[in-house]
This record gives structure tokens, C-alpha cells and sequence, in this order.
């Protein structure tokens, strides 16, 4: 058996979501209020730390630790350089940037996780990488286009990507409740 945090990331990323589906909502101007800075800093240090730990100790058997890790990481950067540029008050435009290339790579892997039939759920969760990537590539319109259409779309993709994000993650957290109730560490043994 092995033991995963997967729920944790999941989760983390769903609240890091819809956090930046509020921020999309309120912001005005493409100015955003440096309070929104703490969330993000605190969804980017957990997705940092899960992703970096995954992609070089590989706990998850074959290609998920590329799917679920590396775009952990990207991820990652992505809201804390966000919280510490709203914390700055510097310009968005590099996040925003970096953002574009990194949900072009949560679209692919989407789109190779239903290829490939992988999690149990390859449609839904397919479909939760897709819609959070494009998300991420959706931004750029909103942010230097600035039609409030483009903000609707990117915080439609952002609530139902979070929505899929969150009934994974719960669901994989109370069976992990369960399947991990026996277990003990190999000092206990």
C-alpha cells in the first residue's frame, strides 16, 4: 500500500480557485487589493510543497506524479508569485504571463489523462485539469482586453474546475480516512 496526499492538494487547489475566481470578480480595473495576497501565499506554499515532494520522490505509482506534481508546482509558483506581487503592488502582467503557459500544460494533461484512462474518474478529472487550465489561459483576455465577458468565463471554468476539485478531494480524503486506519509506520511494526 501506499500513502498519498492527494486530497490535500486537491483541496488546497479548489480553495486557491475559487480564491482567484473571487479575485477575478472583484477586481477592478486589474487592480487588486494587496489583502487578497495572503490566500494566495498560503495556496502556493502548500502546492509548492506537495508538488516538489512529489516529483522527486515519486510516492504515486507511474505518471500521476508527473500529472498530479509537476502541475502542483506550477500551480504553486503561479499563486505565490501572485501573493507577492498584489503584496508588492506590482504589476500582475509576468503572473498572468506565466499563467497562460502553465494552463496550456493543465490542458494537455487533461486531455492525456483521459487518453490514457488514468484516476478512476479519467473524464472528471480530465475535465478538472482542462477547465483549470483554461482558466489560466483565458486570463490574459480578461486582464488586458478587460471585457467582463471574459472575467464570466474564466469564473465559470474556475468555480466548476473547483467544484470537480473538491468533490475528488473529499471524496479521496474520507476514503483515505478509512483505508488508512489500520495502518503503522514500520518503527511501530
Amino acid at each position: 500500500m501506499f500513502i498519498d496526499y492527494v486530497p490535500l492538494m486537491l483541496i488546497n487547489m479548489a480553495s486557491g480557485l475559487c480564491l482567484l475566481a473571487a479575485c477575478v470578480g472583484k477586481a477592478n480595473n486589474s487592480v487588486v487589493e494587496k489583502h487578497w495576497a495572503s490566500g494566495f501565499l498560503m495556496s502556493g506554499a502548500v502546492a509548492l510543497a506537495c508538488g516538489f515532494h512529489m516529483i522527486f520522490n515519486w510516492p504515486l505509482p507511474g505518471s500521476y506524479n508527473v500529472a498530479f506534481g509537476e502541475l502542483s508546482v506550477l500551480l504553486g509558483i503561479l499563486f505565490a508569485g501572485a501573493g507577492i506581487a498584489i503584496a508588492r503592488g506590482w504589476d500582475l502582467s509576468p503572473v498572468i504571463m506565466y499563467g497562460f503557459f502553465a494552463g496550456v500544460a493543465a490542458v494537455i494533461a487533461g486531455l492525456r489523462i483521459i487518453t490514457l484512462g488514468m484516476t478512476r474518474e479519467p473524464l472528471i478529472s480530465g475535465i478538472g485539469f482542462i477547465l483549470t487550465g483554461l482558466a489560466g489561459v483565458l486570463l490574459p483576455l480578461a486582464y488586458w482586453i478587460r471585457k467582463q465577458f471574459f472575467r464570466w468565463l474564466i469564473i465559470l471554468c474556475l468555480v466548476s474546475a473547483a467544484v470537480i476539485w473538491l468533490r475528488t478531494g473529499y471524496t479521496a480524503l474520507w476514503s483515505h480516512l478509512g483505508d488508512l486506519s489500520k495502518w503503522v509506520p514500520i518503527t511501530m511494526r
